[in-house]
């Protein structure tokens, strides 16, 4: 598989074709939610969007160490435990549920909220990891961008039934306990001794940072 990886990361075409796949399927995405004869289309793709959009992610990173696989694997785990304690107990993030647009569930927890965890950490890690700045303060910076991105994040997945919280308002406390949670994966991202290269990172991000601009706005149009 990974000896496969390589061998698409190296080709200029994949890597031309796959830098017009990306945006394309945000803007599918991103369209095909609006209307509501392809809606719920669309919602039952966004497992598949999760999974294919880390696995580009991975095909172009350049170090396969072991560091970086257990990175990987951390991360996933603690990014659905937490998820798994905040649902159960209310403790963390405060009161809220999954609804069925994010898939199959374990324990009530859709599996793929472990994807969308690393990949926000890993290419924000990426991102910020060229800024002229020492490790703590570019895992201080780099989980306020993740805190932004889960801002963004929260009206489009409540409006299209990602979850649901307990109360009309998202508590405060959900963006604290993202905050912490991601400084710490993000400490531990930049403590790792692996290659922190990735062209499509900064795509990646550009494509669901508008993505969930854009339905921001038309949410506050309507």
């Amino acid at each position: 598989m990974i000896t496969l990886f390589n061998q698409f990361r190296t080709s200029n075409q994949f890597e031309r074709t796959i830098f017009i796949v990306l945006p394309l399927m945000h803007f599918a995405g991103l369209l095909g939610l609006q209307f509501s004869a392809t809606q719920p289309f669309f919602k039952a793709l966004v497992p598949f969007h999760l999974i294919t959009s880390l696995i580009l992610l991975l095909i172009f990173h350049t170090d396969w160490s072991r560091p970086f696989i257990a990175f990987c694997g951390i991360t996933y785990l603690i990014g659905f435990l937490v998820e798994a304690l905040g649902v159960h107990t209310g403790l963390i993030f405060g009161e809220y549920n999954y609804g069925q647009t994010l898939g199959w569930k374990v324990i009530d927890i859709p599996a793929v909220i472990g994807i969308n965890w690393l990949s926000l950490i890993y290419a924000v890690g990426v991102m910020v990891n060229d800024w002229h700045h020492s490790k703590i303060i570019k895992t201080f910076l780099a989980a306020l961008i993740v805190v932004g991105l889960d801002i963004l994040i929260e009206p489009v997945a409540i409006h299209f039934d990602f979850w649901s919280w307990a109360t009309i308002k998202i508590p405060l406390q959900n963006y604290v306990a993202w905050y912490i949670i991601s400084f710490g994966l993000l400490w531990l991202f930049y403590q790792l001794s692996f290659s922190k290269k990735n062209r499509l990172a900064v795509l990646f991000l550009g494509c669901q940072a508008l993505f969930f601009v854009f339905h921001n706005l038309v949410f506050l149009l309507q």
